[in-house]
């Protein structure tokens, strides 16, 4: 209940600035003088679906929670299919061009909403969505790094266009969204696999059980490891097939190509971070999540963005650079510190156990 409640705050006050301001934020995110009358169109009415959103990915980590995998993927797919069905019908069958794509989205999201909260209102979930126990509620430490995690991706995407549009122009803030795009192919699954995990870390703490949390974190961590390590094999080899994916034009693409293997460069230790800092948060230890949180994307990523490009003779390609150096820095200070804190968390769980 105190999730909905912040989530719904949040919601309407996002809401507010993006209508207000969401011209001029578009341009501090990149936009340039001849994307902008698009974005402005898209971002419109994008707006209105924020609670949509909001609810969407926040209340579906309850129904995760309770081990309803199933039902948490079918959150997702019917809020896919249904903007795949949209989107053409919108955009080509009603001729709304941007404006049709922007609609079908928020459409999408809002039938997911409902999905999500008819689920937690009906008979098989275990923690009902009850009206009474939509309040204020203090403790919100260990969703603090997820939120801080990924509230930074907007302060990121500001940094970055910023400085590509000054050295490269519209085509590096171009391939910069390409970038983020492929990112995502490396991110998400991840975060999925590791989601998928903290309710059986978390169970198996809570009990005590120091030999099954132990085993699960290193079955996650192999995991995470083999997908970041093949995705970025992939990217290695064939950059200009992802780049592909995204756009056909030939300049944009050659550009991203050589621009991906830059960025992506450290994306085979991802699954490092991913599974230490999600197992920070499943053993309780919130703090630990926010300094590492914290570290990879303010301490060390923006301060690169902006440092890079006076060390290095090509500027633009400095820029992406910081990406990769933020990442092998922030897994090397973030697996030390696991090592030592899940340490100290298994020998407690042990010490109680024999207690």
């Amino acid at each position: 209940g105190g999730c909905v409640l912040m989530q719904v705050v949040i919601s309407a006050v996002l809401t507010v600035v993006l209508l207000v301001f969401g011209r001029d934020l578009l341009l501090a995110f990149g936009a340039s003088e001849n994307t902008i009358d698009y974005a402005a169109d898209y971002m419109s009415i994008y707006a209105i679906g924020t609670l949509f959103v909001q609810l969407t990915l926040g209340l579906n980590a309850f129904i995760t929670a309770q081990g309803f995998a199933k039902y948490g993927m079918l959150t997702v797919l019917i809020g896919a299919a249904a903007n795949i069905v949209l989107d053409p019908i919108f955009i080509f069958g009603f001729k709304m061009g941007v404006r049709g794509a922007a609609l079908a989205t928020v459409i999408s999201q809002g039938i997911s909403c409902i999905w999500v909260i008819l689920f937690l209102r009906g008979g098989k979930t275990v923690l009902k969505l009850k009206r009474e126990n939509i309040r204020f509620a203090p403790r919100i430490a260990l969703g603090l790094a997820t939120f801080i995690m990924q509230a930074s991706e907007s302060v990121i995407s500001v940094c970055f266009n910023s400085s590509l549009l000054k050295y490269g122009g519209d085509i590096a803030v171009g391939a910069m969204t390409i970038l983020t795009s492929v990112m995502q192919f490396a991110m998400l699954p991840l975060q999925g696999v590791a989601q998928g995990a903290q309710p059986i870390l978390s169970y198996n703490f809570g009990a005590k059980n120091a030999d099954r949390v132990k085993k699960t974190f290193f079955r996650l961590l192999t995991v995470s490891l083999c997908y970041s390590v093949a995705l970025w094999a992939f990217v290695m080899l064939f950059p200009k097939t992802f780049a592909g994916i995204f756009s056909p034009n030939p300049e944009l693409g050659n550009f991203t190509g050589d621009a991906l293997r830059i960025y992506c460069g450290a994306l085979f230790l991802f699954g490092i971070q991913i599974a230490c800092q999600m197992t920070f948060v499943s053993v309780g230890n919130a703090g630990c999540s926010i300094i590492v949180a914290v570290l990879r994307k303010f301490v060390l990523l923006i301060p690169l963005i902006y440092i890079m490009p006076q060390l290095l003779a090509d500027k633009t390609n400095a820029v992406y650079t910081a990406e990769p150096a933020a990442d092998a820095i922030a897994v090397t200070c973030t697996a030390i510190l696991f090592s030592i804190e899940f340490r100290k968390a298994l020998k407690k769980l042990n010490s109680d156990s024999a207690g």
